[in-house]
């Protein structure tokens, strides 16, 4: 696997079973050069994001991404590869698959549709652009409670009932209810309606300038609220830790809040957890641990103080609470599509609910993890939810399609990346590779004798190459990465 410059632009060569193939040689969504990435089973895994796209089509085959590569022509003469491209393929990286226009009779009678989705997020929208890219051509309505329309998502042959709330679904005659009155009859519904923000229970949490990050008003209030002025950040989770990175650059001071002694302690150990902490404080980043708000104080309704249960008291203008959230399924409770104690919506590897017809996917769903046994877990990670959509639209298609991506995901926070996946829950030991002071190393998480995620700085394409392995079914060992030798690991595609 080569770059090969063909004068406008390059291209990936790869060779595969003794037959060559010529691709796009970056990413399309994130730059990231494949030729650094992994080979395996007929396709190319990104080296940053996971992304695995086919080398006989280019086509997108795992997720997080939006769009597939340009394949190029390859031609064989007396031992010579020769690549026929176009100047705008080869300038223009990503290639978007044809999709079907709505040619429904019925798309004009607005009281029922073929496909109702319940949720226009990452999970709504891959669903909706699947369908249209099977060749799916009658009616698809989207409704959501965002007043925007999706961004960064192809255009679609939808109606959009922006900023309604479904309050009633009826799986028996088919119809939802709007808080408005108005009544939808479907076919097929696709229930992704996400979660909904924890928010504080102190006292003086009516204050304003306290902030749950959901919507790109909620983004820019807090970047104009605390330009030159003093940030709090409740909760040291990736949103948390996301928002004071960013606020370094902008605000007066940056405080963060956290129940737990680390940062991202329960996801990725003590030990990783307090080298980002450092990075942090190295970043004039102020860590508040073991404790929690018990008192948002205003003068004239502003923030102005947070409170703290270990009677500290910390100067404040504005606040961003990042401490969890919950399903917003709350709609469904009266209705038959089961729901777990919290919440949660439980499908199968088809993404489909108790209910015929019914699918369900994304933040709100718990479904069977295929290499970790099957096991019922809910991942709230972009990567996820479009790998979810993408199957939920398969079976409307009657295409049985089943779930079994690993899970991947990154953040980056002053410039370092760091790229995670497996799913690590209950992990017991954690064996790490390299140099936690400089913030190059790799993290596997062990349970037990296997290898359950892995996380790195610095290190790729370490966790895209532990990705694959899982892919493909292997189980890694914990004595195969207690040495330091990664053998294991290499091998074509690096």
């Amino acid at each position: 696997m080569r770059e090969v410059e063909l004068g406008w632009g390059k291209v990936l060569l790869v060779k595969d079973n003794g037959e060559f193939h010529a691709l796009g040689h970056k990413c399309p969504h994130y730059g990231a050069p494949l030729v650094k990435g992994v080979l395996s089973r007929g396709r190319v895994r990104c080296p940053w994001h996971g992304a695995c796209f086919n080398i006989s089509t280019g086509d997108l085959e795992d997720f997080p991404g939006l769009d597939s590569l340009h394949k190029f022509q390859v031609k064989i003469e007396k031992e010579k590869v020769y690549v026929r491209a176009s100047k705008q393929a080869l300038q223009l990286q990503r290639r978007t698959k044809v999709m079907a226009k709505c040619i429904s009779t019925s798309a004009g009678h607005s009281s029922s549709t073929n496909v109702l989705i319940v949720g226009a997020g990452a999970a709504g929208l891959v669903c909706a652009e699947t369908l249209r890219q099977e060749g799916f051509s009658d009616r698809i309505v989207l409704c959501t409670l965002d007043r925007h329309l999706p961004y960064d998502r192809p255009k679609l042959s939808k109606v959009g009932r922006g900023a309604n709330e479904v309050v009633t679904v009826d799986v028996r005659n088919k119809k939802v209810v709007f808080k408005d009155g108005f009544k939808l009859e479907y076919s097929k519904l696709l229930l992704a309606p996400g979660s909904s923000p924890k928010t504080l229970s102190c006292k003086g949490k009516e204050v304003e300038n306290v902030f749950t990050i959901r919507t790109p008003e909620d983004a820019n209030r807090v970047v104009r609220l605390a330009r030159g002025r003093n940030a709090v950040v409740v909760g040291a989770g990736f949103l948390g830790m996301e928002v004071a990175a960013y606020l370094t650059e902008k605000a007066h001071s940056v405080s963060v809040v956290e129940l737990e002694e680390t940062p991202f302690r329960r996801f990725l150990g003590e030990r990783v957890g307090r080298a980002l902490m450092k990075m942090f404080e190295n970043n004039r980043v102020k860590f508040y641990m073991q404790t929690e708000v018990s008192e948002l104080r205003a003068q004239e309704g502003k923030l102005k103080e947070v409170v703290l249960k270990s009677s500290k008291v910390v100067r404040a203008d504005v606040c961003v609470v990042g401490i969890g959230a919950v399903p917003a399924t709350g709609f469904l409770r009266q209705s038959s599509v089961n729901l777990d104690s919290r919440g949660f919506i439980p499908v199968n590897k088809m993404m489909q609910t108790n209910v015929p017809g019914v699918f369900a996917a994304g933040d709100a769903v718990t479904f069977p993890l295929a290499w970790r046994n099957n096991r019922k877990v809910n991942i709230p990670h972009w990567q996820m939810a479009h790998a979810q959509g993408r199957v939920a639209a398969q079976n409307m298609l009657a295409q049985e399609a089943e779930i079994s991506t690993v899970p991947y995901l990154w953040t980056a926070m002053f410039g370092k990346s760091l790229r995670y996946a497996g799913y690590g829950e209950g992990f017991d030991d954690v064996i790490i590779q390299g140099d936690l002071e400089e913030l190059k190393f790799v993290a596997f998480y062990t349970k037990g004798d296997e290898v359950i995620a892995v996380a790195s700085m610095n290190y790729d394409p370490i966790v895209s190459k532990v990705a694959e392995v899982l892919a493909s079914g292997r189980a890694i060992r914990k004595r195969e990465v207690e040495t330091g030798d990664m053998s294991w690991l290499t091998g074509k595609g690096s």
